[in-house]
């Protein structure tokens, strides 16, 4: 089995794809309160070019695929996508990452085309305070999404939240509690400038130390390595529970040294790091008829370009003109 390394002998072994950059929620912390300009539907690669895309990095290592947005449940297309990447032998795991507005009436067909496991975006548990978060969301529309995912069993489920203090921090007990009677995987995630910088707020980030030290006040830990499982969370097993808890320090504390993945957006480019503003361009090279070679050539530039570390705590930075929203979550 072919494995590439970056400079840094980390094995790039995860690809996650961003398929689209609209979204059917605005959250406050992902997404500017002004409006920006989206990419045209022309820009976006289509399911076919995915999946040649995907086929090609195969053959250099990739083993894990994450379909992200915006919100991927907004492409009609998504199941044959799915199903195109599921039939590329070398993949053996297939996650997507939505915020559960529209992921219940379509979860079936999903599994079926070859979804293997789902993260949802969830960052309160209270009507009001979700709908403020997401400008305007139906949180009991997520809450069914959760169900149908834990029904299908696509395990390991996943809720991500990110912690704002003075928002939902409040909220961190009760999140936590969740994973005791349910088999669900909270992660909770520091705050980080990467979408809506005029929300970004020194005193709204609450550093993972004192998240974790809020989660013990209602659960005991005990440290937990997962079987499945490619990003940045160090988790721990609730002890007489039957979910996990993780936490992700992006802000606090690097993750760097763990990290495995490389990102392409939904118009085509190719990012070593969610932070760099240099990008490969893919898009252009698969509608000029590029061979598996010249595409594999392109997925090497984009490894070896990958960063020994992020800058967040340097901020967005001025060079990089996209937000997180418009790179892939």
């Amino acid at each position: 089995m072919v494995i590439v390394q970056d400079r840094f002998g980390r094995n790039i072994i995860y690809l996650r794809i961003a398929i689209t950059d609209r979204c059917n929620l605005r959250c406050r912390y992902c997404t500017p309160q002004e409006e920006r300009e989206r990419y045209s539907l022309s820009s976006l690669l289509s399911a076919e070019q995915i999946v040649r895309f995907v086929q090609a990095s195969a053959k250099l290592g990739i083993r894990k695929v994450r379909i992200t947005g915006g919100e991927p449940l907004m492409r009609r297309d998504l199941p044959s996508l799915i199903a195109g990447i599921a039939a590329t032998s070398e993949i053996d795991d297939i996650a997507l990452t939505t915020n559960g507005i529209l992921f219940a009436d379509q979860a079936k067909a999903l599994k079926e085309a070859g979804l293997k496991r789902v993260n949802f975006s969830l960052d309160s548990l209270t009507p009001d305070t979700f709908s403020y978060i997401t400008r305007g969301g139906c949180l009991e529309d997520v809450r069914r999404s959760i169900d149908k995912a834990l029904e299908l069993q696509l395990h390991p489920v996943k809720l991500n939240v990110v912690v704002m203090r003075g928002i939902n921090d409040r909220e961190i007990g009760g999140f936590a509690r969740l994973a005791v009677g349910l088999p669900l995987h909270i992660r909770f995630i520091e705050l980080m400038p990467v979408g809506g910088l005029d929300f970004f707020e020194k005193g709204r980030l609450m550093v993972m130390d004192d998240i974790k030290s809020e989660v013990q006040k209602y659960v005991g830990l005990e440290p937990y390595t997962p079987m499945t499982g490619n990003g940045p969370a160090k988790y721990y097993r609730i002890k007489e529970g039957q979910g996990t808890i993780g936490f992700i320090s992006a802000m606090s504390c690097h993750f760097c040294p763990r990290c495995n993945r490389i990102r392409m957006t939904a118009d085509g480019k190719l990012r070593s790091c969610l932070t760099e503003s240099k990008e490969v361009d893919v898009r252009a090279a698969l509608q000029n008829g590029a061979s598996d070679q010249e595409l594999r050539t392109l997925i090497g530039q984009a490894i070896l370009a990958k960063p020994q570390n992020h800058r967040l705590k340097e901020g967005w930075g001025a060079g990089n003109s996209r937000i997180m929203s418009e790179i892939g979550g």
